[in-house]
C-alpha cells in the first residue's frame, strides 16, 4: 500500500485535511504539497519527518480530532513522497507536477504558482546550499513563479509567455533532482 500512487479520492482527502487544519502559514492545497514534496525528495540531504511534517502546518502539528485522521494524512503523504521519489529517480519522464488549471478569457491556463511556492518552502526547510550557476538559474525560475500573485489573472495576461514559463518548471525540477542525486 505504501508504494501505490495516490488516486483522486486520496488527493481529495489531502485537500480536505489541509483545508480543515491549515491556516495562512500552512500548505493550503495538493498542488502546493506536491511541490513541497518534490523539493523534499530532490534535496541534497534527507530531511526527517519531524522537521518536514510540522512545516506543512506552519511549524506546529495540528490538534487532530482523531489519531486515525493524523495517521491517514501521514500515510497518504508518505505514499505520495515515495511515488515522487520513485518517478524522479527511475522514470523522470513520468514525473508531472500537480499544477492547477483555470480558464482565462476562454483559454485553458495552467497555474504553477502554488506548486512553486511549495517547492521553495521545502528548499528552505531542507536548507539547500548554494547551487552552481546553471542549477541556480533553474531554481530561480521556480522561485520567480512562486512569487507571482496570480490569484486573479490580469486581463492582458500574455497566455503564451505564461504557459512557456510554466512549461519550464517540470524540466527544472527534474534537473535539480538529478543534480542533487549526483551529489549524494
Amino acid at each position: 500500500m505504501q508504494s501505490q500512487p495516490l488516486n483522486a479520492s486520496d488527493f481529495e482527502v489531502i485537500e480536505n485535511t489541509l483545508l480543515k487544519y491549515g491556516d495562512d502559514h500552512s500548505v493550503l492545497n495538493p498542488s502546493e504539497l506536491d511541490g513541497y514534496f518534490t523539493a523534499l525528495v530532490s534535496s541534497p540531504t534527507r530531511v526527517d519527518i519531524a522537521d518536514w511534517f510540522p512545516a506543512i502546518w506552519g511549524g506546529q502539528n495540528p490538534a487532530w480530532q482523531t489519531p486515525q485522521e493524523a495517521k491517514q494524512f501521514i500515510e497518504l503523504s508518505v505514499r505520495h513522497i515515495n511515488t515522487l521519489a520513485r518517478q524522479l529517480a527511475e522514470d523522470s519522464v513520468a514525473f508531472a507536477p500537480r499544477f492547477e488549471q483555470t480558464e482565462h478569457l476562454g483559454q485553458d491556463v495552467t497555474l504553477a504558482e502554488e506548486w512553486c511556492f511549495g517547492y521553495t518552502r521545502a528548499v528552505a526547510i531542507c536548507n539547500w546550499p548554494a547551487l552552481p550557476a546553471p542549477q541556480a538559474i533553474l531554481l530561480q525560475a521556480i522561485a520567480d513563479c512562486a512569487e507571482q500573485d496570480n490569484f486573479e489573472l490580469p486581463e492582458d495576461l500574455d497566455v503564451v509567455a505564461h504557459q512557456q514559463a510554466v512549461a519550464a518548471i517540470a524540466p527544472a525540477a527534474r534537473a535539480l533532482h538529478d543534480f542533487w542525486l549526483s551529489q549524494r
